[in-house]
């Protein structure tokens, strides 16, 4: 195979098939094209020409191809050595891998060539494998396989593609527990975000409790899901976020003027450092907190910052973070996120005021600056019963303002925004709120039979990757450990017999 190889000119393909696209370029036809066919005709053929160099790369490393002294990690020595050969898809096409095979009765054959080049298992290329892991947190799976043919000229199996993406995407949690950290500030904040975010699921994939539910639900329509009835078709991803940023004082009146449409206050804010996003279907709530706390703790594990976790108020939310904060040590701030508040203060306001007047937002504006000047939610509380009483209000009315009250009473320790603002603390989720928009509602969203567990999960960890502007970094992290695990692992005490000669390709003589 090597005398072969060593003996042809391995690149005149390519140089063929540049002197034939030269050739029409100088053609009258080219001349008679306008810049979209040219560009056509550049982008299909110079794919083809790229395909054909990297082939006579191939060969010319199969030339260069060495015997050597191959064990695997059974401890068996492979003597026996035959020509083999394997079709890889690549990025620019499909292309022909020969090396040599190592085999020995009863174990499976090695090729150390196929190392040396740090190739998957199957036949797509790592290339291939990148671009449908880009390319499915932007669409739908079917939009990645027609987005793949169109690239590379060859169609990946819809199955395949989801595949692809759950294995692109399976070394993100020990990416993350196992990054270095630079050490930040230790007087800047270190600040948390949680929140959940619902994703239609298929049946098989529901938690136990959903299911049960979604089996006693009968759907009005066959061909989608009517108000309600995705209820109990959805699984809770639970979304967290970590980042630094420096405190920022504010007075009551900051935040009151920053609420209005014009935000010139909001132009000082100060920019997030270190930011990161991600969700998850598989793990339970409490292990994606606990997992948001021990990121914290490298970044900060002498514990000296300030920690602050702003929530919406979720009553079995505050459980889980409670319990993750006494399993990692630390202390923590809990503020209850300003913009839920202000909701409720809405939904009031319309009880007792009509709809686009003045009054209304005076209302709202008089509260919320009470409790933003330190005002205990308790008082307000009560405030809210007296004016209930004041006014004869309807069944619908008195549940408005009763939730309001029991929302205020249950939160009153985690309200105190006067506290927060002098110590320049955040008091509201917009990033954590961000985030469950862009990672989940923006991908997964979805009117149809739902997803799987395995292909949602991906897709949410590749997109937050993306988000988190990790990509790069994790995919260099990625194909290190696909070589430990396709490669390393196979031969014994995890090393790889070089196959290639020491010298330049080229310059070595047959023997």
């Amino acid at each position: 195979m090597a005398t072969a190889y060593l003996n042809s000119d391995v690149f005149s393909g390519a140089r063929e098939k540049m002197r034939t696209m030269e050739e029409h370029l100088r053609s009258n036809a080219a001349f008679a094209s306008d810049l979209a066919e040219l560009e056509r005709y550049v982008k299909e053929e110079g794919r083809e020409l790229e395909r054909r160099l990297l082939q006579a790369h191939l060969d010319l490393r199969a030339a260069q191809e060495r015997p050597v002294d191959v064990r695997g990690a059974d401890g068996v020595r492979r003597t026996a050595r035959r020509e083999s050969s394997r079709v890889l898809l690549t990025i620019v096409g499909e292309v022909v891998v020969r090396r040599w095979a190592y085999e020995a009765r009863g174990v499976e054959k090695l090729h150390p060539a196929d190392a040396a080049l740090n190739l998957p298992t199957d036949q797509y290329s790592f290339g291939v494998r990148r671009l449908i892991a880009e390319e499915a947190c932007k669409g739908s799976f079917d939009e990645v396989v027609a987005q793949t043919k169109k690239i590379i000229g060859v169609r990946v199996p819809k199955r395949q593609v989801e595949e692809l993406t759950v294995r692109a995407a399976q070394d993100f949690t020990s990416f993350y527990a196992t990054r270095a950290v630079e050490a930040e500030d230790t007087s800047a904040l270190l600040v948390f975000g949680f929140n959940g975010k619902g994703v239609v699921m298929l049946h098989k994939d529901l938690r136990e409790g959903t299911k049960k539910a979604a089996k006693k639900s009968k759907h009005k329509l066959e061909t989608r899901l009517t108000r309600g009835e995705k209820r109990n078709r959805k699984r809770m991803a639970q979304v967290a976020t970590v980042y630094t940023v420096d405190p920022w004082v504010r007075t009551p009146m900051d935040i009151l003027h920053d609420l209005r449409a014009v935000r010139a206050v909001a132009a000082r804010r100060p920019r997030l450092v270190n930011k990161r996003v991600w969700a998850s279907l598989e793990e339970e709530p409490t292990k994606v907190i606990e997992g948001a706390f021990a990121d914290g703790l490298r970044r900060d594990p002498e514990r000296k910052r300030q920690w602050v976790v702003v929530v919406d108020g979720n009553k079995d939310q505050l459980r889980q973070i409670k319990r993750a904060v006494k399993h990692a040590g630390v202390n923590v701030t809990i503020i209850i996120d300003l913009i839920h508040v202000l909701e409720y203060f809405w939904k009031v306001a319309h009880c007792f005021h009509e709809a686009g007047t003045p009054a209304l937002e005076e209302w709202v504006d008089q509260r919320l600056l009470a409790l933003l000047e330190g005002r205990e939610a308790g008082a307000l509380a009560k405030d809210l019963r007296r004016w209930a009483a004041r006014r004869e209000l309807d069944k619908g009315q008195q549940k408005v303002v009763a939730d309001c009250i029991r929302y205020l009473l249950n939160n009153r320790r985690l309200l105190h925004y006067d506290r927060a603002l002098a110590a320049g603390l955040p008091i509201a989720t917009g990033v954590i709120e961000g985030a469950c928009r862009h990672l989940v509602a923006d991908r997964l969203d979805t009117t149809g039979p739902g997803w799987s567990l395995r292909g949602a999960e991906a897709v949410l960890s590749l997109r937050a990757l993306r988000s988190s502007g990790d990509f790069e970094e994790y995919w260099a992290f990625h194909l290190a450990c696909e070589y430990a695990r396709n490669c390393k692992a196979r031969y014994a005490n995890k090393q790889v017999p070089g196959p290639l000669w020491p010298t330049e390709p080229g310059l070595r003589s047959a023997k």
